[in-house]
């Protein structure tokens, strides 16, 4: 009788195991620790003799998970070198166990990971901040410490007077906001790549590619150390509940903020999008005239991109000022974003082989980029 060995006791790991029988296990989702919030999963399954034989995994009790509707066509991701993620068949039935999402997946060798989306590890995040920190013309600036003790990384460049920011991981089981990141910096910190250096001739930009590292190396869906969802906080953020936001905010009041976008995932649409800041009240005609413009660049530069799919709109005066777009917008009057992924695929381009993928979001970073220089350039010819 095979044996399976099922861990998720590492960066980022979530997973309980309810019982196993041969290569067939059962398996539920941990939540966010002191909170209501379950949907991240990510572990690893071992046992001798697995290879060339079908595992049956079964997550269940989903349909108490914060986005039950984000698992319907959803495939999970699957890895046996834990650098390349494909897809594992999966199948969803709301009625068994309180709703039961199937992985089955045949691996070549003894070993495979599993994760909801691929894992941005605390270990490759340390990577990328020692790697630009360490390029030509970047500034590294620690904005403050979590509630576990961790560094709130920050990568400055730039030598313009439009302040920009870049942020992403509020939410850290949204792990293609720090790919995402790996693409937009490729170009902001490289002196030869032609984009990059229109854009710090006209900018200082600021990037936090991860603002919640306690989530992500806790394996969180959506909150902090204390189970916080920062991006409800950017109103009111306090030390005890929200440093991470806390210190952002400050940094942002020290150099204000011209353009903002927040990098996120999306567990339910099949899309990549954007989301304004529509309702603040104090909003401005060439405000919103800037957003939907960048809108539409992007929409023009990339497949993978589109603006049919997205959130609803709040009404006037109704903005959640909480939210980091819209208090961004109104404190500082800045073109302010959400930019969305998905966790499922983009179906306007779907990929067979990976769905929505780490290099895709790469791809999409430095699509960002050069939708924003043109952006920049037809402002400045206004």
């Amino acid at each position: 009788m095979t044996t399976l060995h099922i861990t998720s006791a590492f960066d980022s790991g979530n997973i309980e195991v309810l019982s196993t029988e041969g290569t067939t296990a059962r398996l539920a989702i941990r939540h966010d620790k002191d909170s209501e919030f379950l949907q991240w999963f990510h572990f690893r399954v071992g046992g001798a003799g697995i290879a060339g034989q079908e595992l049956v995994l079964k997550i269940t009790g989903l349909n108490g998970s914060a986005y039950p509707m984000g698992w319907p066509n959803y495939q999970a991701r699957v890895s046996e070198d834990r650098q390349f993620w494909g897809l594992a068949q999966c199948s969803w039935d709301g009625s068994e166990e309180s709703g039961t999402l199937t992985i089955r997946y045949v691996p070549q060798g003894d070993l495979a990971w599993f994760a909801y989306f691929a894992p941005y590890s605390m270990e490759r995040h340390h990577d990328l901040i020692a790697d630009v920190a360490s390029a030509e013309g970047v500034d590294y600036r620690c904005l403050g410490q979590t509630l576990d003790g961790q560094a709130i990384d920050c990568l400055e460049m730039g030598e313009g007077k439009t302040q920009v920011w870049l942020y992403a991981r509020q939410h850290p089981g949204e792990s293609m906001a720090e790919w995402w990141m790996e693409g937009a910096l490729e170009v902001l910190a490289d002196p030869s790549d032609s984009t990059g250096r229109e854009l710090r001739k006209r900018c200082r930009f600021h990037v936090v590619p991860n603002m919640n590292p306690d989530g992500s190396a806790r394996g969180h869906l959506r909150t902090n150390a204390v189970g916080v969802n920062l991006n409800r906080e950017w109103a009111t953020p306090t030390a005890e509940k929200s440093p991470e936001v806390l210190a952002v905010r400050g940094a942002m009041d020290e150099t204000g903020v011209d353009f903002a976008m927040d990098v996120h995932g999306d567990e339910a649409i099949p899309a990549v999008f954007l989301a304004g800041f529509e309702g603040i009240p104090s909003m401005k005609d060439e405000q919103k005239a800037g957003y939907d413009r960048f809108g539409e660049i992007l929409d023009r530069r990339t497949p993978d991109f589109q603006r049919k799919l997205g959130y609803a709109i709040a009404a006037p005066g109704r903005a959640n000022l909480t939210m980091s777009t819209n208090q961004l917008a109104e404190r500082f009057g800045a073109v302010s974003m959400t930019l969305e992924m998905p966790f499922k695929d983009h179906d306007e381009a779907a990929d067979p082989l990976q769905a929505w993928s780490p290099e895709r979001s790469a791809q999409l970073g430095r699509d960002c980029m050069g939708a924003l220089l043109e952006w920049l350039i037809e402002r400045e010819a206004k």
